[in-house]
């Protein structure tokens, strides 16, 4: 198992050039083919202009979009010019709430999807449903970026976050061309059920699977200790050295974690490291 369809999704000019180089390295190293899809955010809909806007100022924001799209899309031609991978890029817009529709049927055929964390003082509002779209309506993996990863996604110790959900599963099946050549594999556990099926080994059945397939795992048992699973998940991450997180993404409904918050959008907001996601 490998990566053959590499997809990475541009909203914008800005950081556009890191995402790319990690996206090229991770293609050049599975020799995989890189999908670029340039989108232009047309925000022309209820809730952005008042009620009697004419069609004049609704086609300007449609041109606006896409011309967007053309330039992001010259930029991205720029930077992967010269380069020895497969690639092919794209221009399209599409409305704010229209995102799921236009991203999810292309991310259900890619292998790996390569996006910037979503959170942040410079992020603009589309970067959130272009990674829900992602995870739920392409079905596909994700593998999230914070600003400042500098070197090559090649990680060398990789914490997985197990906690028997099928979300966990989904993550760890589809990071295992990573995990094969990652040095360390940590199977980490917080507080396991105590009725869970694997209560008696927490883990065991995961660790021997892994094995199945030549990745060999450590299995570490944390007890909760903060408030967050993510600060653990976080804390965790740094004593052991981990360079990947990998982990199941929205356990519980988008909205509720949206307005409650949860693990998954606790860690993107707050990630130093680089998340694999799957739902």
């Amino acid at each position: 198992m490998s990566y053959k369809s590499i997809l990475t999704v541009l909203t914008s000019k800005s950081g556009a050039t890191s995402l790319l180089d990690q996206a090229v390295a991770l293609a050049d190293r599975h020799d995989a083919h890189l999908d670029v899809l340039c989108l232009g955010i047309d925000r022309a809909q209820i809730g952005y202009y008042y009620g009697g806007a004419d069609a004049t100022i609704l086609q300007d924001a449609v041109d606006r979009a896409t011309a967007e799209s053309k330039e992001i899309e010259e930029a991205a031609i720029q930077r992967l010019t010269g380069e020895s991978i497969r690639w092919s890029t794209e221009s399209d817009l599409a409305q704010l709430g229209d995102i799921g529709r236009r991203i999810g049927w292309q991310a259900r055929f890619a292998d790996l999807v390569v996006l910037p964390k979503p959170y942040g003082d410079d992020k603009g509002v589309e970067l959130e449903p272009v990674t829900e779209s992602v995870l739920f309506e392409g079905r596909a993996s994700a593998l999230i970026l914070p600003g400042d990863v500098a070197a090559p996604v090649a990680p060398k110790s990789v914490m997985l976050g197990w906690n028997e959900t099928p979300e966990a599963l989904a993550a760890i099946r589809a990071a295992l061309p990573m995990l094969k050549t990652a040095e360390a594999v940590h199977i980490v556990i917080i507080d396991p059920p105590s009725h869970g099926p694997d209560r008696s080994d927490p883990g065991g059945m995961l660790a021997n699977w892994l094995s199945r397939h030549g990745v060999s795992a450590e299995i570490e048992v944390v007890a909760k200790t903060l408030p967050r699973i993510s600060d653990l998940i976080s804390r965790h991450a740094l004593d052991i050295s981990a360079d990947l997180v990998v982990m199941g993404a929205y356990g519980h409904s988008r909205f509720r974690q949206a307005i409650l918050g949860g693990a998954t959008r606790n860690m993107m907001e707050g990630t130093t490291l680089p998340i694999f996601m799957a739902h």
